[in-house]
Parts: C-alpha cells; sequence; structure tokens
C-alpha cells in the first residue's frame, strides 16, 4: 500500500520515497520539493539566534573549503 506523505509548506501531498525528509531530534519534517525545504530551512535560520549558529557555520565553511582543495590537488595534471 502506498503511503502519501503531506508536504509542511504547501500541503502537498506526494508519495513515499519522493521529496526530501528531514530528521531533527526524532522529528521528521517531509518537503515535497527543495524549493519548500529551501523556504522552511530559510526562515528557520532567520528565526535562530545567530550567535549560537556562526560556529558551527566557520566550521562548516572550513570542512568544505580543505574538501574543495582536496579535490584541486588530485585533479591536477602531473607532467
Amino acid at each position: 500500500m502506498k503511503v502519501n506523505l503531506e508536504c509542511i509548506v504547501c500541503g502537498r501531498k506526494f508519495p513515499e520515497g519522493q521529496g526530501i525528509k528531514l530528521t531533527v531530534k526524532g522529528e521528521d519534517y517531509y518537503f515535497h520539493s527543495k524549493a519548500c525545504a529551501y523556504k522552511f530551512l530559510r526562515e528557520a535560520l532567520y528565526t535562530i539566534d545567530m550567535d549560537e549558529v556562526s560556529g558551527i557555520f566557520r566550521e562548516l565553511k572550513k570542512k568544505y573549503r580543505e574538501i574543495n582543495e582536496k579535490k584541486k590537488e588530485s585533479t591536477k595534471k602531473v607532467i
């Protein structure tokens, strides 16, 4: 039997296995599209105290910079 989920942003119903599922502290949030997920997460970020989030953002920025640098190093041609 097909399970239909409901997007928490727009209310659109969609089949399980499609869309985006975000789990935070055991609670599931379902979005039918990346646009709805982006809208929800953007509003959540604007609501959160930026002093609490800024450290996490710096860590993630550093992490992805390192990943990108490793990718660049591995794709360099050795002549």
